[in-house]
């Protein structure tokens, strides 16, 4: 079993980002929009923060991966605004984190969601995605 002691619920982290074409999303293979940040750049933002803030936390040689995202996406912010994103941590046990997500830009709130991530030995990560690589490609 994975020591989790450091990281509690109520625990929180905080990015900004100002939105430059580059999180637009017409870089993001969402058609001809191309003024407005991207739903998956708000996503990507979320899952950094969420790993900026468990990741210190961990034993030497333990990484936290991503299992699960849920994201309601639900006001447009334009190119030039500044998004900051607020994660916090709803529950940690048994190698398991539970994050609550929000995001915001000078307007008020743009999406929020839940995102789950899982405690994990980073070289049995690797080894075991190295052996399932080397099956997939015997056939």
């Amino acid at each position: 079993m994975i020591e989790m002691n450091q990281i509690k619920a109520g625990m929180t982290e905080t990015i900004q980002k100002r939105v430059t074409e580059s999180d637009t999303s017409l870089n993001y293979g969402s058609g001809k929009i191309e003024n407005l940040l991207a739903t998956p750049r708000i996503v990507s933002l979320m899952i950094e923060a969420s790993s900026m803030l468990i990741d210190p936390l961990l034993p030497e040689g333990f990484v936290s991966v991503g299992k699960h995202v849920e994201v309601d996406h639900y006001k447009a912010t334009c190119l030039g605004a500044t998004v900051t994103v607020e994660v916090r941590v709803d529950y940690a046990a048994s190698g398991k984190v539970i994050l609550s997500m929000n995001a915001y830009d000078e307007h008020g709130k743009i999406a929020e969601g839940k995102h789950s991530r899982m405690i994990v030995n980073y070289k049995k990560l690797m080894e075991r995605a190295n052996e399932r690589d080397m099956e997939a490609k015997k056939d």
